[in-house]
């Protein structure tokens, strides 16, 4: 132990030594338990791996936060992508569908009026057999066999244009397998 320096007032009475000696017992027990702590390793390791932990979770929680605002980023930018592209194939079809409509006109122009007349002949023709067929089927065919081909019909009106280009496709075909012919 060690003396009380020269400076302090010693004490005057039994019950003030031994209050001294308890206050200097408490703190040479917190000292000696400061020391203790001090070279417990294994505490001491315990406790850095408890900040490292929290260090880590900190880090993480970070990193998912980043993660899922890089991936809702991503996200809206993929939306926009095929918004754009969308729009891009739809100005190539529409542009397709004039191109087509086009070519078509001049085909029809540059047909040869023997063609022409030849088709309307074959037009006439098959509007008759058409009449015809008509007539018979009306006589003969099932009642929901009618209404099935009423509604393929109506669908064939509805979709005029599709079948005009079609057709003019069709004589565009024979105007290029003709002239490789020659």
């Amino acid at each position: 132990m060690t003396q009380p320096p020269h400076d302090e007032p010693t004490a005057q009475s039994p019950e003030e030594l031994r209050e001294q000696v308890e206050n200097t017992r408490s703190e040479l027990g917190d000292t000696v338990e400061a020391l203790a702590a001090k070279t417990d390793v294994k505490a001491r390791a315990q406790e850095k791996a408890g900040q490292v932990r929290e260090q880590v979770a900190g880090v993480t929680e970070q990193a998912q936060a980043k993660a899922a605002e890089v991936a809702q980023q991503a996200q809206a930018k993929a939306a926009d992508v095929a918004h754009q592209a969308q729009a891009k194939a739809a100005d190539v079809a529409h542009q397709a569908q004039a191109k087509a409509a086009g070519v078509a006109h001049q085909v029809q122009e540059k047909l040869p009026g023997t063609v022409k007349d030849t088709a309307a002949r074959a037009g006439e023709r098959a509007r008759d057999k058409a009449t015809e067929a008509g007539r018979l089927w009306e006589e003969k065919a099932p009642e929901p066999v009618r209404r099935h081909a009423a509604r393929s019909a109506q669908l064939s009106r509805d979709n005029k244009r599709t079948l005009l280009l079609a057709g003019g496709g069709a004589a565009l075909l024979w105007m290029v397998l003709r002239r490789r012919r020659k």
